[in-house]
């Protein structure tokens, strides 16, 4: 899916241009389909937990002190068989599985890269990360170090690409803009004149 661009501006001297490639949300549908996502994560998640428990636990939890009466649970029918399952599998091949379907639930399934502009201050670019469990990959430079924000390309193959790049005083290589994404080309445009726009004029 080609990435989208959006961008905010709070204030007159601040901007930040978002490029994503998430899957769009306006449509009842849209909105339904995301709603059983969700509920199916979190219902994986919960199978993920009571099968550890089963297997690698269970003794831990043969008691009725808390609040769950872990007695009753592993003698109804469900809870025994879950328990005759797991115990039919070894205790690293359930860790392996169990490790797998949570990265599967966690995992973001799109990526998010933005450009922050603040004139007087400087840019920071930030990059989502492949799971909702570890934060963005950001990086700030200040203005003192930013020489110069140019539009290069590039051939991939038979095919032309253009990206985005910040070119920092003292770094023989310059930083590109939306990595990942590398969106096209009128997308690159736009976030060009809106960054030197913020940084450089002052009637912006």
């Amino acid at each position: 899916m080609p990435g989208r661009l959006r961008f905010r501006r709070p204030s007159p001297t601040t901007v930040n241009f978002t490029v994503s490639d998430a899957p769009r949300r306006s449509s009842p549908p849209a909105k339904i389909f995301f709603g059983i996502q969700i509920l199916l994560r979190a219902v994986l998640f919960c199978c993920v937990i009571l099968v550890l428990v089963a297997r690698l636990w269970r003794s831990y939890f043969d008691h009725d002190d808390g609040l769950i009466r872990w007695q009753e649970v592993w003698g109804s029918p469900l809870g025994s068989h879950v328990c005759q399952l797991v115990d039919t599998y070894n205790p690293w091949t359930l860790g392996i599985i169990s490790a797998l379907v949570v990265y599967g639930v966690f995992r973001r399934g799109y990526t998010e890269e933005s450009l922050l502009v603040i004139r007087g201050f400087g840019i920071q670019t930030s990059t989502s990360s492949s799971t909702y469990l570890s934060t963005a990959a950001t990086r700030f430079i200040p203005t003192t170090q930013i020489q110069d924000i140019v539009i290069h390309e590039a051939f991939k193959g038979f095919e032309v690409r253009f990206y985005l790049v910040v070119i920092v005083e003292g770094e023989a290589d310059v930083l590109v803009v939306f990595p990942h994404m590398l969106p096209r080309r009128e997308i690159l445009e736009e976030v060009w004149r809106g960054s030197r726009h913020c940084l450089y004029d002052a009637k912006s």
